[in-house]
């Protein structure tokens, strides 16, 4: 009974406004904000501040709402002093950081994606680029001791140790374009130093046994060349790493065209011409462990692998 009491005498007799003050006070307030146009300007004009009091007397009368002087005077202080009203914290470096804490989450999904994008730019970079350049000084010396295993003549070791030194001096200087390109050479030449093959000249329905080529720099010249495959002592047809001289690229591929002179061009298109079959299709062969085949017929060794 005496605590209930102490509370009710507490809250009529402190000093503090009655909590239903507060709010009527503070929807007072919200009233002015909503006319903020009207009410700054009785505020500036003391001689009208009672006519504005006045006013919010009608408003909350015309809502059935009895407002008490004390709680008007209190809402118009409050709207002058600012009471009610939210002040953004000042721009320190305290704010910063607990903006950057609250922001913590949306913040920590863009790390967290930026780390993604980091770690798989870096795994593309090592598996394409990183991890194939450092493999070529072993790759290198691997293609050359395999290929030197093939070859059976000087000429065969004196082409992949010149191969094989051009890599180590492009590795040396950094260059791996270089470094690369040969490489190719000795796998090609491994490949080459590994088959054994018959180069015939092709005589089959749609196929061309022979072309030729108008140089751009002399229109009035013909280069001439027969059209040719490598067969296998099984009887299959092999691609072979072909040297284009056009392009300065090696290809492997199952057709090429040997260059040769005029007269031997001439030779295997009467041959064919004379009844749809060339009998002399024998152009050369290339025995295991030799790089260049032993030509039957006149040619360059120039070869071209597109026409």
């Amino acid at each position: 009974m005496s605590d209930t009491a102490a509370i009710q005498t507490g809250g009529a007799a402190g000093t503090k406004p009655p909590l239903d003050d507060v709010m009527l006070a503070m929807d007072v307030v919200d009233t002015l904000r909503r006319r903020e146009r009207i009410a700054n300007n009785e505020l500036d004009d003391q001689g009208r501040e009672e006519d504005l009091k006045e006013r919010l007397r009608k408003i909350y009368a015309d809502q059935g709402l009895e407002v008490p002087d004390r709680v008007i005077e209190q809402a118009v202080a409050a709207l002058k002093e600012g009471r009610f009203t939210y002040q953004p914290p000042p721009h320190t470096l305290g704010t910063r950081l607990a903006r950057v804490y609250v922001r913590r989450g949306a913040a920590g999904k863009w790390l967290g994606g930026l780390a993604l994008v980091g770690v798989l730019l870096f795994g593309l970079h090592y598996v394409f680029i990183a991890a194939p350049a450092a493999a070529i000084p072993k790759d290198l010396a691997r293609a050359h001791t395999e290929a030197l295993g093939f070859a059976k003549t000087d000429q065969a070791r004196e082409t992949i140790e010149r191969y094989f030194n051009a890599g180590e001096a492009a590795l040396r200087n950094g260059d791996q374009a270089r470094a690369k390109a040969a490489l190719a050479e000795l796998e090609a030449a491994r490949v080459t130093l590994g088959q054994e093959y018959l180069v015939r000249i092709v005589n089959r329905q749609g196929v061309q046994s022979g072309v030729f080529r108008i140089p751009d720099i002399n229109t009035g010249a013909r280069n001439y060349y027969v059209v040719v495959e490598a067969v296998d002592p099984s009887g299959r047809v092999l691609k072979v790493p072909i040297a284009n001289e056009e392009t300065r690229t090696t290809e492997a591929v199952d057709l090429w065209a040997l260059r040769v002179d005029q007269r031997t061009f001439e030779a295997v298109k009467r041959d064919k011409q004379d009844d749809g079959i060339i009998e002399q299709d024998r152009f050369g062969y290339k025995p295991r462990g030799e790089l260049v085949p032993r030509y039957e017929m006149k040619t360059t060794g120039g070869a071209i692998t597109k026409w």
